[in-house]
This record gives C-alpha cells, sequence and structure tokens, in this order.
C-alpha cells in the first residue's frame, strides 16, 4: 500500500512536469506555423493525451476483455467532459469558437449514437451476439483519418488567410517539437504510476473491477488531459483545452474503439446503456452552455459539470 501511494505521488508529479512542458510546446508550434490552438488540441494535443487510453485498451483486446475496452473508452470520455472541461471552465471560462460549437461538439455527440448503434447490431443483420465487429472497427478508423486529412487542410488555409495574426513563438521550432515530445513522454509515464498505483489501492480496498474500471481506469488514463487541460486555462489558452478535450473524446471512439474493435470484435454489454446515455446528456449539455450569447462554459456551468460527474461517480460505487 505505502508502495502504491508513492507511484501515485510521483506519478501526479510526472503529469504536472508533462503536462506545463506540452502546452508550452505545442503553443509554440501553433505560432510557428500560424495553425490555430484549436486545430492543435484537436490534433497533437488530443492524440498525444489518448495514449494511455489507447495501450490500455489495445491490450485488453488482445487479451479477449471487451468490458475493459468500452469501460475504458466511455468511461475516459465522461472524465473527460464532466471532470476536464468542468475542472477547466472553473479555472477560467472557456470561449467556445464558432468551429467548436458547430463542427466538433456534434460530432462527437453523433459519434455516441453511432457507438450505441454499432453495438446494437443495427448495421450488421447476420450476428445475433451483440458486439462492435472488426469492419465496423476498420470504418471507424477511417473515419479519423478523413477528420484528421480534414484539420490539417483546414490548417493549411488557416495559415494563408491568417499569417500575421499569430503572434511569434518564443522559442524555435526544433525545441518546441523536443518539448512536446518530452512532455507527451512524461504524461504517459505519469498516467501509468497513478494508475497502478491507485488500482492496487482500490484492489485492497475491496471495490469491484467494473467500478475500477469505470472510474480509476478511466479517470487514470484520462490524468494527461486533465492536467493539460488545467495547465492550458491557466496561461489562457482556453482554445486549446476545448480542443484537448473533444478531440479526445473524438479520438477515443475513433482511434481507441475503432483499433480495438479491428483487433478483436468488442462484445458490447446493454448495461453500458445507462454511461453512454450520460455521455450523450452531458454533450447535449455542453452544446446548450455554448449556445448563449456569449458562447462560453463559464464557471457556473463547469461547475455543474463536475458536480453531475460526482454524484454518478457515487451512485456507481454505492450500487
Amino acid at each position: 500500500m505505502i508502495l502504491s501511494i508513492i507511484f501515485v505521488v510521483l506519478g501526479l508529479a510526472a503529469l504536472v512536469f508533462g503536462g506545463n512542458t506540452l502546452v508550452g510546446g505545442a503553443s509554440n508550434i501553433a505560432r510557428y506555423f500560424g495553425i490555430s490552438e484549436l486545430v492543435v488540441g484537436l490534433t497533437v494535443v488530443a492524440l498525444g493525451t489518448s495514449m494511455p487510453e489507447l495501450v490500455v485498451s489495445a491490450m485488453a483486446a488482445l487479451e479477449g476483455r471487451a468490458g475493459i475496452v468500452l469501460g475504458n473508452v466511455v468511461g475516459s470520455n465522461n472524465f473527460n467532459l464532466f471532470v476536464v472541461l468542468g475542472l477547466s471552465a472553473v479555472v477560467a471560462p472557456i470561449a467556445v469558437g464558432r468551429k467548436a460549437r458547430w463542427r466538433d461538439v456534434p460530432l462527437s455527440l453523433l459519434l455516441i449514437v453511432v457507438v450505441v448503434l454499432m453495438g446494437h447490431n443495427f448495421f450488421v443483420f447476420n450476428d445475433s451476439d451483440l458486439a462492435i465487429d472488426r469492419i465496423e472497427g476498420a470504418i471507424l478508423v477511417a473515419l479519423l483519418v478523413g477528420y484528421i486529412l480534414f484539420l490539417l487542410r483546414e490548417a493549411r488555409s488557416e495559415k494563408q488567410a491568417e499569417s500575421d495574426v499569430q503572434s511569434a513563438p518564443d522559442i524555435p521550432i526544433g525545441r518546441a517539437i523536443v518539448l512536446v515530445i518530452i512532455g507527451l513522454a512524461a504524461l504517459v509515464v505519469g498516467g501509468r504510476l497513478v494508475l497502478n498505483g491507485a488500482v492496487d489501492i482500490a484492489t485492497r480496498l475491496g471495490l469491484s473491477e467494473k467500478v475500477i474500471g469505470l472510474t480509476i481506469v478511466a479517470a487514470g488514463t484520462s490524468l494527461p488531459e486533465l492536467v493539460s487541460s488545467l495547465v492550458a486555462c491557466r496561461r489562457g489558452n482556453t482554445d486549446m483545452a476545448i480542443g484537448n478535450v473533444v478531440g479526445s473524446n473524438i479520438f477515443n471512439v475513433l482511434l481507441i474503439l475503432g483499433t480495438c474493435a479491428a483487433i478483436s470484435p468488442v462484445r458490447y454489454e446493454v448495461s453500458f446503456d445507462l454511461e453512454i446515455g450520460i455521455l450523450g446528456l452531458g454533450t447535449a449539455l455542453l452544446l446548450v452552455f455554448v449556445g448563449g450569447k456569449r458562447h462560453q462554459l463559464g464557471r457556473l456551468g463547469g461547475g455543474l459539470l463536475f458536480v453531475g460527474y460526482a454524484a454518478y461517480t457515487c451512485w456507481l460505487i454505492c450500487n
């Protein structure tokens, strides 16, 4: 138990260091290439902070543990939305631009519906078992490739149209790239230390595997998103914060669930309809919050998201 606590403390320290390093490097890369911080958050930062989920889920898929795969993806997305975005908005109100409001957040909501339909075999008519099969997994990965290509094409257009808008980078591009790599590595290592330590502590306390998967594993693999988004908000990079959360949720479905289903069909348990429904409700609430006159997620909205997740977690543990 003492060793596990030490792992958690060391992991948290690595996460703080990695978050600061990653956001600093990514911001300078965005300024150097004239790319908006939203696009960087949706791609580089989102992909990097989704690596812990990908590693854990891929290993679970190879071992045929579909429940862990689906629980990690759904649990991580819920944690990203309710905790990461909620706490980030409490630190600093997050202004949400037009593209995020009308493209990225609705896309994440649409993907929630797609996952439910795939899980209930809406697109498959010759299989009695509820599962997301290899073909559907390949489709999800193909959609991710198309989404990234679209963002990169849009980034080039933004650079041509707004070449003089971005401020100059603080450090050379080579150093910024090194900082991103170091930051990502620190986030992955820190997330793994926290995850291993927390799971061991929870197991010793007698928590069930389902509760561990939906809470501790999901929260542990989402710690990189939490730290990097909080750091971004503290530095005033709110575009990167919203891009990180929304981008990570999109990547979790398209990349992680798609890759795992392509490796081995992911058996779908109807009991996950509740967690996916909560995710859909939270995403819809986000659209409502940012649809006001200010187009931002304020401290009140962020606090409501966080309190909602805390209530859900208490209910999950009690049941």
